[in-house]
């Protein structure tokens, strides 16, 4: 049975930020996920987590900013990643530095670095190179902190003009960067909306152990996963089946949206998966 994590962004968002941790453990949790911490001290995460008795699997390198205060508050000025934008290599090391500083804290092995958003007119090909180049510095300091970085293809409806799209040129950047500790995570939902035939990318990627974390949600509406196009009792009975022994991120929104326990009541998928 694949082990599930809470996404502490999208799930129990009736909770402030620093009570899901216990929401998610009393739901059965034994693992949470979220976008970015910046806003919080790592010393205050990891209480919560200790008090809840959860591991934390993931969670986003700052997508901007140059000190802790401009990370905290890069996403909701549209910040989507620098790893891929050539002249801001400073930022970026600066935002590398700062994640590993929390996953330290909060023991996570695991840092998702965003790619950003092509600008207008941009040579691709130097936006590849760059992020060549800035991926291999990074997961250079990542090693000595005994952490993997993981690189996720985003679709172009959620989010237009991200530079990595599909699970190829993701896996292409993986194995040209050649870094043992860089990884695909493989958001199901992005890869359905993006380019459809999962479970097939799911046995030509799984084996091959690039994929260091998956993630789930209904497509197309990105709500739990029990409709829509994907199926996930045959998908997670896949992942069983291919040894899959990685986390299973539920990044969704609950139908009932910030609504007290909507996030619990929506949870009856979890007995549709395989045991």
């Amino acid at each position: 049975m694949p082990r599930f994590a809470a996404n502490l962004s999208f799930l129990y968002n009736e909770f402030p930020f620093l009570e899901r941790f216990a929401a998610a453990a009393a739901d059965g949790f034994a693992g949470v996920e979220f976008l970015f911490p910046y806003a919080c001290s790592a010393p205050e995460i990891a209480q919560a987590l200790r008090h809840a008795g959860l591991q934390q699997v993931l969670f986003n390198a700052p997508p901007g900013g140059t000190d802790l205060a401009t990370m905290a508050t890069a996403w909701d000025r549209g910040e989507r990643g620098m790893a891929c934008l050539p002249g801001r290599e400073v930022e970026f090391r600066s935002g590398i530095t700062e994640a590993l500083r929390y996953a330290e804290v909060l023991q996570c092995a695991r840092i998702h670095v965003m790619a950003g958003l092509v600008p207008e007119g941009a040579d691709v090909a130097a936006l590849h190179a760059c992020y060549v180049r800035n991926l291999r510095w990074a997961t250079e300091q990542a090693a000595k902190k005994g952490c993997s970085l993981l690189i996720e293809p985003i679709n172009p409806r959620d989010m237009p003009g991200y530079f990595l799209r599909h699970q190829a040129q993701a896996h292409g950047v993986v194995a040209e960067v050649g870094a043992a500790n860089l990884q695909v995570q493989m958001d199901l939902y992005h890869c359905q909306v993006t380019e459809g035939d999962v479970a097939t990318k799911l046995r030509q990627y799984v084996p091959t152990g690039a994929v260091g974390h998956i993630q789930i949600a209904s497509v197309p509406q990105r709500q739990e996963p029990d409709g829509g196009e994907l199926h996930y009792p045959y998908l997670l009975s896949l992942l069983d089946s291919l040894e899959y022994a990685g986390w299973v991120g539920c990044e969704y929104r609950p139908r009932g949206g910030a609504a007290p326990g909507a996030t619990t009541a929506g949870l009856g998928w979890r007995q549709l998966a395989p045991r």
